[in-house]
């Protein structure tokens, strides 16, 4: 009998460690990295919409994307740099990835929304009106500490509040699109997996009215001044890659990788391009795109860059599908039309939407950048209706109210990759990764 107890317990405790084990929503200690987790996954804080089929989710994500089309097409126009502690309210419409981090000494979670075409981080801290019940606690941490009117950077901000004369804190007030917030610049800890960043400034939001800001605020990864690779100084040395996973991953599964070390050894890269105008936003030299064997023919100018007009193509995490100026997607999804043949419906952002039973009929689109292919596969070009009886091409034209310039590769179409950037070399490599 004793022995058969013994036994029990044993078999016991191993069932409950290994269960522990096997948990994929803990947090597992990483030099190497973070987990990039999507929004509505089941390891994310945030509850999925209703109807929570994961292709609605994305089609309801997607709607979003004329606002961050937008958003985008404002920052190409600007003639000078501006390096600004508080972004615009757009910076606040984007929920697709999210990762883990902490917040002051000790280290306070939360889940920030992952932003590569913005610069600053934002936060919601206690006793702010009208946002989220999770928020930061400056009174909790030892490093916390404002920052007042005389900070430089101060000084370039929209809604400034700043005394004419003497000392005040560094407060804002802005709006976008029915939302309105105000912040004030501070300083603390931030910590990334084993890293800790010391006195990063960020926004520290004490009232929003609207639902455009991320519930647990946002973590830019632009190039900017006040970004995470700015910041940072030395530590990363300017390097950064993700694997973004599906949105059908239901756990923790890509990954955030800051810094040289344990990036891949051999990944094919094409040049970063800089925009003096916006330096933020990673360019990159689209130089044609091809739809099964076919060469579109897609005019020059649609994909040139010019950092006058701030025309060409950007990388962007924060957009879901990914978006051409009209001109150019016509040619695209004209192509893709003949080769599957049949009718087309529309749903929802996609207007080349045809009956699943011809999908082995969808051609491969192919982006072809300088020194570098990316073939897309099907699950990075297609997307299928909630029913599974419908298949659409993932891609759209730049919304017609928007004067965009910009081509805008999203992160539906970055899925399972490897995307890295090269601040110090100008240079972005792709490699196929499962990130699921």
């Amino acid at each position: 009998m004793g022995l058969k107890c013994a036994t029990l317990i044993l078999f016991f405790t191993m069932f409950v460690a290994s269960s522990i084990a096997i948990d994929p929503c803990t947090s597992k200690p990483d030099e190497a990295g973070l987990t990039v987790i999507p929004v509505f996954g089941k390891c994310s804080p945030f509850d999925p919409p209703k109807p929570d089929s994961w292709a609605q989710t994305v089609i309801n994500m997607a709607s979003k994307d004329p606002a961050r089309l937008k958003y985008l097409s404002t920052l190409v126009g600007q003639k000078s740099v501006v390096s600004a502690p508080i972004a615009s309210g757009q910076a606040f419409n984007i929920g697709n990835y999210v990762v883990r981090v902490k917040i002051g000494t000790p280290g306070q979670l939360m889940f920030m929304v992952l932003d590569t075409s913005t610069d600053e981080a934002f936060v919601p801290c206690s006793g702010c009106v009208g946002c989220s019940a999770t928020t930061f606690s400056p009174k909790d941490s030892t490093s916390y500490g404002p920052l007042d009117c005389s900070v430089p950077q101060c000084g370039q901000v929209r809604g400034l509040q700043c005394p004419s004369t003497g000392a005040g804190a560094c407060a804002f007030n802005q709006s976008y699109a029915g939302s309105t917030f105000s912040a004030t610049l501070v300083q603390d800890s931030l910590r990334l997996a084993n890293d800790v960043v010391p006195g990063y400034s960020f926004g520290c939001v004490n009232a929003i009215s609207g639902e455009s800001i991320p519930a647990q605020g946002l973590l830019g990864l632009g190039r900017g001044p006040l970004s995470l690779l700015s910041q940072s100084g030395a530590l990363y040395s300017g390097v950064f890659s993700y694997c973004l996973p599906s949105f059908k991953s239901y756990y923790f599964s890509g990954s955030l990788k800051l810094g040289p070390v344990g990036q891949p050894k051999s990944i094919r890269t094409t040049p970063l391009l800089r925009n003096p105008h916006r330096p933020s936003l990673y360019y990159v030299n689209l130089t044609g795109i091809s739809v099964g064997k076919v060469l579109v023919p897609v005019p020059s100018e649609y994909l040139a860059f010019d950092p006058n007009t701030g025309s060409g193509t950007i990388i962007d995490s924060g957009t879901v599908i990914t978006r051409f100026v009209e001109p150019v997607y016509n040619v695209v999804r004209d192509e893709f039309r003949k080769q599957v043949g049949g009718t087309f419906s529309s749903l929802g952002a996609f207007d080349t939407c045809f009956v699943k039973t011809y999908e082995n009929l969808a051609p491969t689109v192919t982006l072809h950048f300088t020194g570098l292919d990316l073939k897309l596969p099907l699950e990075n070009s297609l997307i299928h209706s909630s029913a599974g009886s419908l298949a659409c091409l993932a891609m759209a034209a730049a919304p017609s109210n928007v004067n965009s310039v910009l081509n805008v590769i999203a992160n539906l179409q970055q899925q399972n990759l490897r995307i890295l950037f090269d601040t110090i070399n100008n240079k972005v490599g792709i490699a196929r990764e499962l990130c699921n």
